[in-house]
């Protein structure tokens, strides 16, 4: 099995539980307030790590208790942290969730420390070889996924980049990945700026994935209770299924099936 090095984001999540989302300038009450460990990177780390990959993470938290217990979070998951650091000042990134009764969520993300990730901190990506897999998503500075990606590739890493938070990237840098993960809406923005990567992954919610001529059907579902980071389970399980050398098909079922059963918890992680 090759190894998982996923870059990206990590933050706390503060999630309210509502009845509905406000419309703009509505005041709603709403329930508890409850902290989870989120971030789109960290979600994907844990999500391949659960799957059985080695995993090591790279990226920022802050000088912070909410770092110190993030820390902790992955080491106790087998994550290598060797290669996330500390900003000073700084504190680690956070999300405020809302979730609403039908499972549907909106998020604000303060990025924190994960603003402060730059092209010196990808130093490790220089140990990656073949059979090994960068998964990048893009809660951090775009440019330096970009610099991450092209690494890996000269490396002869497989590359996976997740667009999301919808940004562009050089047609370069899609051309190296294999697949680009997007959801129906990214898709579509990715489309509309006239990009046309050569490996492409969209994920279709209750309709499965789609990935070139492979179709795969979505994992069933007994209950909605948050959709708060199903794409990052599912991101995360498919790098894992292909570092450990599965069939694009096979790796894709693996990843729906964890993503399925991913919303029937709240938060994201667990």
């Amino acid at each position: 099995m090759g190894r998982v090095v996923v870059l990206g984001s990590l933050n706390i999540d503060s999630t309210v539980e509502v009845e509905r989302h406000p419309q703009p300038g509505e005041t709603l009450l709403g329930g508890d307030l409850v902290k989870y460990f989120g971030g789109k990177g960290a979600n994907q780390a844990v999500a391949a790590a659960r799957a059985g990959a080695r995993v090591a993470f790279v990226g920022r938290v802050g000088d912070d208790a909410d770092g110190d217990a993030y820390l902790n979070r992955l080491t106790g998951y087998g994550i290598d942290t060797s290669h996330l650091s500390r900003t000073t000042g700084v504190s680690t990134g956070h999300a405020a969730i809302a979730v609403a009764a039908d499972g549907e969520n909106t998020i604000i993300v303060s990025p924190g420390a994960n603003a402060r990730v730059t092209v010196g901190d990808l130093a490790s990506l220089n140990e990656l070889g073949p059979g090994d897999v960068l998964l990048g998503s893009l809660e951090i500075d775009t440019d330096v996924v970009a610099e991450a990606a092209r690494i890996a590739a000269a490396r002869g890493a497989r590359v996976i980049l997740n667009l999301a938070p919808y940004a562009g990237l050089p047609g370069d840098v899609l051309d190296l990945a294999d697949p680009i993960v997007v959801n129906e809406h990214e898709n579509e923005l990715l489309a509309a700026d006239g990009y046309q990567p050569r490996s492409v992954l969209v994920t279709l919610g209750a309709k499965g994935s789609r990935w070139g001529s492979h179709e795969v059907p979505a994992g069933a579902v007994s209950v909605v209770v948050d959709t708060t980071g199903a794409g990052d389970c599912f991101c995360g399980t498919l790098a894992a299924g292909l570092a450990a050398g599965l069939s694009e098909p096979d790796a894709m079922q693996a990843a729906s099936l964890a993503a399925a059963a991913s919303v029937g918890s709240v938060g994201a992680q667990p």
